[in-house]
C-alpha cells in the first residue's frame, strides 16, 4: 500500500522539511497560542541568539506557518497552520521518506519497537475496521 498526500492550508502547500529548532518553535506556539521572540527564546533548550529567533520565526512566517501581529512596540506570533495540518505533513513525510509510502511498515515498525496496551490495540483495531469500511465504498 502506498500513501501520498499534499497538504495544502490557506492556499499554501505545507512544507514538511521544518528544522528541528523550527519545530521546537511550532511547538511552543501551538502550547502557548501567542508569543514574542522573547517569550521562543526563553522556552528553547539551547539557548539561541535573539537574531536567530527572530529569523526562524520570520521564516516560518514565510513558509505560511505563522503570522505577526503588532502590538505596542513587539511583534507577537501566532500559528496559522492548525496543529493537525502540520502533523499530517510531518507523517506524509516520515512515510515517504523512511517507509517508502507503506501505511504497513509504519504499524509494524510502531508495534514492534513500543509497548501497547490492551485499550491501545483495541483502539487501533477499530481505526482499522473503520478505514477497511471506507476503502470499500
Amino acid at each position: 500500500m502506498s500513501l501520498s498526500v499534499t497538504f495544502v492550508t490557506m492556499g499554501k502547500h505545507l512544507n514538511p522539511g521544518l528544522t528541528r529548532r523550527e519545530r521546537l518553535i511550532m511547538d511552543i506556539l501551538y502550547r502557548r497560542g501567542r508569543v514574542t521572540a522573547t517569550d521562543v527564546l526563553n522556552e528553547l533548550p539551547d539557548s539561541p541568539s535573539d537574531s536567530t529567533v527572530r529569523t526562524q520565526l520570520r521564516r516560518l512566517e514565510a513558509k505560511g506557518y505563522v503570522r505577526h501581529v503588532a502590538e505596542d512596540l513587539r511583534y507577537i506570533y501566532e500559528p496559522i497552520v492548525p496543529r493537525q495540518d502540520l502533523r499530517h505533513s510531518a507523517l506524509a513525510h516520515m512515510l515517504e521518506t523512511f517507509f517508502e509510502g507503506s501505511a504497513e511498515q509504519v504499524v509494524a515498525a510502531l508495534l514492534g519497537r513500543q509497548r501497547v496496551s490492551a485499550e491501545e490495540l483495541n483502539r487501533i483495531t477499530e481505526i482499522v475496521e473503520k478505514a477497511k469500511k471506507r476503502s470499500r465504498k
